[in-house]
C-alpha cells in the first residue's frame, strides 16, 4: 500500500499500511486495481463512445468506480472486489461490441487494454508504479481531480443531467495517465483541462438541483432538537434525502441533517416536510461522538463516513457507492428507489437525540440569492463599507492545526465578508460575526460543489464593475483541502486563472518540488504561515 491522496496522510508523506482514515491496506491496493482497470475500460469506451456504441450503464459504473476511491466513501473490502468483477464484465461486453461492429479492433492491443481478471494480481497498480516523481505528481493530480469530477457527475446523473463531455474526458484523462509519451509540458495543460471540465460539471449538479428542488433561499437553520424519535442524514446526495422524507411523512420521525448535507435545509422542496428539522452536529469528523449522542439511526449517502465506533454501528446505514464492513446497506431497486422502513422502524424504538447546541446558522446564500441582492453588494463595495471579499471554502479536517480557520476568521476586520462551501465552513459558520448593512459577513454558498456559485458570483462582480481579469477583484482565497473534490475545486479556480490563492492546512504530498514550482509559477500558489501573516497577504 501507498497512498497520499488526501491532506491528513501519514507525516505528510504518505500512508504506507493503514490508511489514516481507516482504510485497511489490502482495500487501499483493491482501489488501485480499480483505477487501474477504470483505464482499461477508458480505452474501450472512448471506441466506443467514438462509434456510437457507448451506454449510460457503463458511464454511471466509471463514476461510481471513481467516487468509491475517494477518501472517506468505501471502505468494504468486498465492495471493492464486486466493482472489480463488474468492471471486467464491463469490459468484455465493450469489447464483443467494439469486434462485432469491426473485426479487426482487437487487433494491436496495449498492455493496458489486455488486463484479465487472472493478469490484474501480478501488474503494479499502485501510485508508485510511475518512477518519474514529477510525472507521478500530475498524473495523480489528474487522477483525484478526475475522482472530484465523478462524484460530482454521478449526483448530477441521479437526478437525471449527464453530459457526454464530461464522460469522453474523463475517458482521455484516465487514459493519458498511462501514456508514457506524456512528459509535463502535455499534462500541465491536462490538469487545467480538468479544472476547466470541473466547472462544467459543477454547473451541470447545479443546474440539477436547482431545477428539480429551486434554488436555495437564505434560511435560519435550527440546531436544536425535538422530543421526536429522528433520523440523521449525512453526505451530499440530494435525491436520498427526498425519498427518506417522503418514506417518513406522518410516521412521527424527525429527520435532521448532518455535515455536508446542511445546505439541504435552504431548498424550497425540502421545506414542504413538517419533519424536517434542522441540522445536527458539525463537520464529519466529530461524527463518532455526535453519532453516539443522537441516539437514532444515521444514513450515510456519500463520502465523509469514518470508521464507526461499536456503540453506534448498530445504528448506522450506507448507501450508493458509501460501503463499510459490518454496516448494514441499502440498494437502490431497478427504478432508482429506496426503501428505508427498515430505517425507520427503527428509528421508532429509540430515543430523541440528545441535545448538542441550541439556536440557529444562516445558510442558503447560492448564486441566485446573492446576485438577487448584487446592486446592495457593488454599492457596499463602491462605498468602502466591503474592503475585501475572502473565499474560505473546502474541507475540514481533525488536525488541530485546523483551529487557524477559526482564529482567521475572527480576525478578520469587520469590513470583510466571508464567501465558503463545503464543510470548512463549521470552523467559523457559528461564530456571530454580524453583517454589513444586513449583508451577512458569512455568505454560505452551500455543499463544496457550490463552490461554483462562489465562481458565478465573482464573474458577476466582475462584470458589474467592468474587470476583465478577476483577480482584480476585491477578492482574496484561504483555501482548506482535504479530499479530492476539494483538488477539483482548485483546479476549477486555476483553469480560470485565479491567482495568489492560500492553500492548507498542509500542501498536498502528491504535488512534487517541481509540480510546486510550476504551480507557484504560473499562479503564486501560497501555504498557510500564521494569522497575523497571512492576513497582511490577503488583505
Amino acid at each position: 500500500m501507498f497512498c497520499y491522496q488526501c491532506e491528513e496522510t501519514l507525516n505528510g508523506t504518505g500512508c504506507i499500511k493503514n490508511g489514516v482514515c481507516g482504510k485497511k491496506g489490502d482495500v487501499a491496493d483493491l482501489q488501485d486495481d480499480l483505477i487501474y482497470l477504470l483505464k482499461s475500460i477508458a480505452f474501450y469506451n472512448s471506441k466506443a463512445r467514438a462509434n456510437g456504441l457507448n451506454d449510460a450503464k457503463t458511464d454511471e459504473f466509471m463514476l461510481e468506480g471513481l467516487f468509491a476511491t475517494i477518501t472517506n466513501t468505501n471502505f468494504s473490502k468486498k465492495d471493492i472486489e464486486r466493482f472489480i468483477s463488474e468492471g471486467f464484465d464491463i469490459k468484455d461486453d465493450i469489447r464483443k461490441k467494439l469486434l462485432k461492429a469491426s473485426p479487426d479492433a482487437g487487433e494491436e492491443l496495449p498492455p493496458l487494454a489486455k488486463v484479465t481478471p487472472e493478469s490484474l494480481p501480478g501488474i503494479n497498480t499502485g501510485i508508485l508504479a510511475t518512477e518519474n516523481e514529477d510525472i507521478r505528481s500530475l498524473r495523480e493530480l489528474l487522477i483525484y481531480g478526475l475522482k472530484g469530477m465523478a462524484a460530482y457527475a454521478h449526483h448530477a446523473n441521479v437526478l437525471g443531467y449527464r453530459d457526454d463531455d464530461i464522460m469522453a474526458f474523463i475517458e482521455k484523462a484516465l487514459m493519458a495517465t498511462m501514456d508514457d509519451d506524456m512528459g509535463v509540458s502535455e499534462l500541465v495543460p491536462l490538469v487545467l483541462e480538468c479544472g476547466s471540465k470541473g466547472i462544467i460539471t459543477m454547473a451541470l449538479l447545479d443546474r440539477a438541483n436547482t431545477s428539480t428542488y429551486g434554488d436555495p433561499e437564505p434560511t435560519a437553520v435550527n440546531i436544536g432538537v425535538r422530543g421526536n424519535p429522528a433520523i440523521l442524514i449525512s453526505g451530499h446526495d440530494l435525491h436520498d434525502l427526498e425519498m427518506l422524507l417522503d418514506q417518513t411523512r406522518g410516521t412521527g420521525i424527525d429527520v435532521y441533517t448532518h455535515g455536508e448535507m446542511l445546505p439541504a435545509n435552504s431548498y424550497p422542496v425540502f421545506k414542504k416536510y413538517d419533519n424536517f428539522v434542522g441540522n445536527y452536529g458539525g463537520s464529519w469528523w466529530k461524527q463518532k461522538e455526535e453519532f453516539e449522542k443522537f441516539n437514532g439511526p444515521i444514513l450515510m449517502t456519500t463520502n465523509c463516513i469514518v470508521p464507526p465506533k461499536d456503540s453506534y454501528i448498530d445504528r448506522i446505514y450506507t448507501t450508493g457507492v458509501v460501503g463499510f464492513d459490518g454496516v448494514r446497506h441499502i440498494d437502490a431497486g431497478e427504478n432508482g428507489g429506496k426503501d428505508f422502513s427498515a430505517i425507520i422502524g427503527q428509528a421508532k424504538t429509540c430515543k430523541p437525540p440528545e441535545q448538542l447546541e441550541e439556536g440557529k446558522i444562516m445558510g442558503g446564500f447560492a448564486h441566485a440569492s446573492v446576485l438577487s441582492v448584487a446592486d446592495r453588494i457593488i454599492e457596499a463595495v463602491k462605498a468602502g463599507q466591503i474592503r475585501k471579499f475572502v473565499v474560505m471554502a473546502g474541507c475540514d479536517g481533525r488536525h488541530k492545526e485546523r483551529e487557524y480557520y477559526t482564529e482567521f476568521a475572527k480576525a478578520l476586520p469587520e469590513d470583510t465578508v466571508i464567501l465558503t462551501a463545503g464543510c470548512a465552513k463549521y470552523r467559523y459558520n457559528k461564530l456571530d460575526l454580524g453583517d454589513i448593512g444586513g449583508i451577512p459577513r458569512v455568505i454560505d454558498a452551500g455543499q463544496c460543489n457550490d463552490s461554483y456559485s462562489l465562481v458565478v458570483i465573482a464573474q458577476k462582480l466582475a462584470e458589474a464593475f467592468g474587470i476583465e481579469d478577476i483577480n482584480d477583484l476585491p477578492v482574496s482565497y484561504n483555501i482548506a483541502w482535504y479530499e479530492q473534490k476539494a483538488v477539483l475545486v482548485l483546479l476549477a479556480l486555476l483553469s480560470l486563472g485565479v491567482k495568489n490563492i492560500m492553500l492548507g492546512p498542509r500542501l498536498p504530498a502528491f504535488v512534487s518540488p517541481n509540480v510546486l514550482n510550476v504551480l507557484v509559477g504560473q499562479f503564486n500558489i501560497m501555504p498557510n504561515s500564521s494569522v497575523e501573516e497571512d492576513l497582511k497577504v490577503l488583505l
